[in-house]
């Protein structure tokens, strides 16, 4: 699966609406690209939380207790985000009769969420955001039925949207989703899978989320097809640099940083490129010990440091870096059909922050 192409070279009209406002205020790098975009829509965002708290109600108390730890526990909510995003860069109007995307952008957080809680489950993970995970606080089972009643959740905001483009767009998402942890599960513990299969995965898991929540700020907007497919190209490259980041960052952050336990990928036997590029590159002795640790599954204590110590050993870290700032490209001249604008700048700063922040 190569990176998707940009549609920058098709010269599209921008429409009207759209943010042309002055590109003089310089954007800042880093993490403050998150800040920046949550506060250009803050408003928004404000509307969405409300939207996400409010359905998040049941008459049935556990729901909502679980639902108060997941908020508790934060997040950057960055996928809802790029909806708003997506739809204030293509000229949805700012007022209270345009409240669609708002709607949408909660739609995709609780798609999101339910999948964390279901992965959480599958995982045995313990931590989630630097918090314990809701799997280890409230037990598997209420962790996979509260993450259907919140897919349930997000179909019904779909239907109240009342576009059949729209719930095209977003249900095939889940399937992907689906697939691309089904396809992540056939895959662990075999360290002949491709590079092209673990792009298939991480593109599956994570990358067609981000695109959907990008191209269903441009259905609300009711921009061209062409706009709709360069945030869709946007999103699927952002997502790819995301997932990328985030395998690597189990192998050179620590876990104060990372907000999960580090090293989880690697005690699951997860296939990540840091680990692909490690056992190609390694002696004949350290793919032993590879398929030892991976495919047989038989760790010690001190092998996690030696997987460590082999990841540098090779730069796997800086080699999967490397193919996480070519999608960061790819994202950022998505972008260039639109206009100059300051949601523009933030959204490019945000695509270079996905790869910074491992940095």
């Amino acid at each position: 699966m190569g990176i998707a192409v940009s549609m920058s070279d098709r010269g599209i009209t921008p429409g009207e609406g759209q943010d042309h406002r002055s590109t003089s205020v310089p954007v800042v790098e880093g993490e403050s690209a998150l800040h920046a975009l949550s506060d250009y829509l803050h408003d928004d965002m404000q509307a969405c939380n409300r939207a996400i708290v409010e359905r998040m109600d049941s008459p049935v108390p556990l729901i909502p207790q679980l639902a108060a730890h997941l908020v508790a526990a934060g997040g950057k909510r960055l996928r809802p985000l790029l909806t708003l995003a997506a739809a204030r860069l293509c000229g949805y109007p700012s007022d209270a009769d345009h409240q669609r995307h708002v709607g949408l952008a909660a739609c995709v957080e609780f798609i999101h969420t339910a999948t964390l809680l279901h992965d959480d489950v599958v995982d045995e993970s313990q931590l989630r955001r630097g918090l314990a995970s809701a799997n280890a606080v409230f037990g598997n089972k209420a962790s996979v039925l509260v993450g259907d009643f919140l897919f349930a959740r997000s179909f019904q905001l779909m239907t109240a949207d009342g576009s059949l483009k729209v719930m095209a767009i977003l249900s095939s998402a889940s399937a992907t989703i689906a697939e691309g942890e089904v396809l992540q599960m056939a895959t662990q513990n075999d360290l002949s899978t491709s590079v092209a299969q673990y792009l298939d995965v991480i593109h599956g898991k994570t990358a067609a989320l981000f695109a959907a929540a990008c191209r269903v700020g441009a259905v609300v907007a009711d921009r061209p097809d062409a706009e709709e497919e360069a945030l869709g190209n946007f999103g699927t490259n952002l997502g790819m640099a995301f997932q990328l980041v985030d395998d690597a960052l189990d192998y050179a952050a620590d876990q104060a940083t990372l907000g999960k336990t580090v090293g989880d990928d690697f005690r699951e036997g997860k296939i990540t490129l840091p680990v692909l590029t490690a056992f190609a590159a390694g002696s004949e002795e350290d793919r032993t010990f590879w398929r030892r640790v991976i495919e047989d599954n038989q760790q010690t204590e001190a092998d996690l440091d030696h997987a460590f110590a082999l990841i540098r050993d090779t730069d796997a870290i800086a080699i999967t870096l490397a193919r996480a700032t070519e999608y960061a490209d790819a994202a950022k001249a998505a972008l260039s059909i639109f206009p100059p604008s300051r949601l523009r700048d933030i959204l490019l700063e945000t695509a270079s922050y996905t790869v910074s922040r491992a940095r």
